[in-house]
């Protein structure tokens, strides 16, 4: 060891950072790095969301058209050839309910299961599900299942 490798301890030394807008000695004050007026040189500035500099707003100049229901009931849907191919892999025996659907990634928790008809069931399973389409409730029916509506 010599003069020539001397360096402080790990963790020893910590870099303050600059300290803005401490006076003309600094090099740092005046402006203190935030260029001349505007309102990004105010204390107290935000951007709003979708503000672009006075500019009229994506969001205000795109025409607005439709009608949106607010008291839609929105479904996930799960076909009859999903099922079956559960029950092909194994995953499901006899019974499919809404906390097998969870465990599978096939819904989350707050989302209302319907049980479509896509595809044909082969395997007696008993469902249970928010809702069923008609020819999904006679598929299973069929393949001598139960459709059971939560």
């Amino acid at each position: 060891m010599d003069l020539s490798n001397l360096k402080p301890a790990e963790g020893s030394v910590k870099n303050q950072g600059k300290r803005i807008g401490r006076g003309q000695g600094s090099g740092k004050g005046g402006t203190a790095t935030r260029g001349h007026k505007g309102a990004k040189s105010r204390s107290g500035y935000s951007k709003k969301v979708g503000f672009e500099g006075g500019q009229m707003p994506l969001q205000r100049r795109v025409p607005k058209f439709g009608f949106t229901n607010i008291n839609r009931v929105e479904y996930q849907g799960v076909n009859l050839d999903t099922l079956q191919q559960l029950v092909d892999d194994k995953k499901v025996k006899d019974t499919v309910d809404f906390n097998t659907l969870l465990e599978l990634g096939l819904a989350t928790k707050t989302e209302l299961v319907k049980i479509l008809g896509r595809g044909e069931l082969k395997s007696k399973l008993k469902v249970t599900a928010h809702k069923f389409t008609a020819s999904a409730k006679a598929a299973i029916e069929a393949a001598g299942g139960e459709a059971v509506t939560l």
